[in-house]
């Protein structure tokens, strides 16, 4: 699914040519004709295939998941391109390139593929920083679907007013969009949703956990009501009854039926890297989670309220979002009996530094650092008892660790967990 544009190594080529003082003033335009040729050179595909996007800072992977088995349970073919993996039909691969929308050829690419294997959606993950880079120009949306906001990338965007005006221009791209009718889902229970209902199309529906009532989560399932009957599901925590919620909510728009919902959410067994549990037949729990701001690590932990709970965690990655990173030590000192601070993805700064920065926020003694991510994570499962929880958050599926000067370290937290959990005799 790698296209080899020579168009886009062209334009790379002469990228790099241009002072960087001159790109930066002539970068909009750089990005722009970026879009429009990667449009053109796959003659528009978008204009062939329902095309929706989802947007928010948490839950895009999770309710692009549901929503993609929810359209195949229906019986359409889908397309799906986001975070964890690229897919079409029933081809898919992992996705390698440490951002969940790469660049505009790839994008175009994927979306030719999709029409000629005879799909009827591609459901896209889209991120502010794919649309501050016009990633999403030239795509026709049928539908958005918008799951929260939350203060996110201001040291990318200068501010969060300016990371929220880069998520808004989704909205007003499906608001442009010739297709019809034009769908736009937003969650009820996050205060900005008026901001992106405020935008035109044609049908407007909302979501909102009220929808679920009553609903009981537990450690290893979540209850809800739906259709006036009970439905089980095989996600964690009251974040994934929200992305259920969404996928439920923009199905129904479509004229999904009941059933088939019903029985797409049955069967979903869950997503890598999102309350993952990984199961070597040991009498603790082991999870990873992509968890990286702090009200996501603050749900994760709540999703194991009254478990002991070891965690794991690395803060932010270099370079980015260093505020937030005393508030993640604080949350973890509020919800965890051990704390092991670790490597993540330091990038060019320090990485003593970031971990310093989070135990700003953790009361001395509480904490303990081990740099070395797989010895950080060994010593959280050898510190573990029946019953406990060992939570390992911030890298969920990332297949590598960020270094300096663009070093990459292959790597995978949960097959990580599970080689450790072998060599304490764990094997299933």
């Amino acid at each position: 699914m790698r296209p080899n544009s020579t168009a886009e190594k062209i334009l790379n080529f002469v990228k790099r040519l241009i002072p960087r003082n001159l790109f930066k003033k002539i970068q909009p335009i750089y990005h722009y004709f970026l879009a429009l040729l990667s449009a053109i050179v796959y003659r528009f595909p978008s204009r062939y295939i329902k095309v929706i996007a989802i947007t928010g800072t948490k839950g895009k992977t999770s309710t692009a998941e549901v929503v993609n088995a929810i359209l195949e349970e229906a019986g359409y073919k889908t397309a799906l391109a986001g975070t964890l993996r690229f897919k079409v039909g029933e081809q898919e691969e992992r996705n390698l390139f440490k951002m969940t929308m790469p660049g505009r050829f790839f994008v175009q690419n994927f979306l030719h593929r999709a029409v000629k294997a005879g799909c009827d959606f591609a459901i896209l993950e889209m991120t502010s920083e794919a649309a501050k880079v016009f990633r999403h120009k030239f795509i026709e949306f049928d539908a958005l679907l918008f799951t929260n906001l939350s203060p996110e990338h201001i040291e990318s965007h200068g501010s969060f007013e300016n990371y929220k005006k880069a998520k808004l221009s989704l909205a007003k791209a499906l608001t442009s969009s010739p297709k019809r009718p034009r769908i736009l889902i937003a969650n009820s229970d996050d205060p900005h949703a008026k901001d992106f209902l405020a935008f035109d199309a044609d049908i407007k529906k909302t979501y909102s956990l009220k929808d679920g009532e009553p609903y009981n989560l537990e450690k290893n399932k979540t209850v809800f009501m739906f259709g006036g009957a009970p439905l089980e599901a095989h996600l964690y925590g009251i974040f994934n009854l929200s992305n259920i919620l969404a996928g439920i909510a923009f199905a129904k728009t479509l004229g999904v039926s009941d059933d088939a919902i019903r029985h797409a959410i049955q069967n979903f067994k869950g997503i890598r890297g999102r309350v993952e549990r990984v199961n070597a037949g040991q009498e603790f729990d082991v999870i990873v989670d992509y968890a990286h701001t702090v009200d996501s690590l603050e749900k994760v932990y709540g999703v194991f309220e009254g478990s002991r709970k070891i965690c794991i965690l690395g803060g932010t990655g270099g370079g980015r979002d260093t505020r937030k990173r005393p508030a993640m030590g604080r949350v973890a000192s509020e919800n965890c009996e051990k704390i092991i601070l670790t490597d993540e993805d330091p990038y060019d700064e320090d990485p003593k530094k970031i971990v310093s920065d989070i135990m700003g926020g953790i009361p001395k003694g509480k904490a303990e650092i081990i740099m070395d991510r797989r010895k950080a994570i060994a010593k959280g499962l050898k510190y573990a008892k029946k019953g406990d929880a060992v939570i390992i958050t911030g890298k969920g599926t990332d297949p590598y660790i960020m270094g300096p000067n663009g070093t990459k370290t292959p790597w995978d937290d949960a097959d990580v967990a599970r080689e450790e959990l072998a060599k304490l005799g764990f094997k299933k």
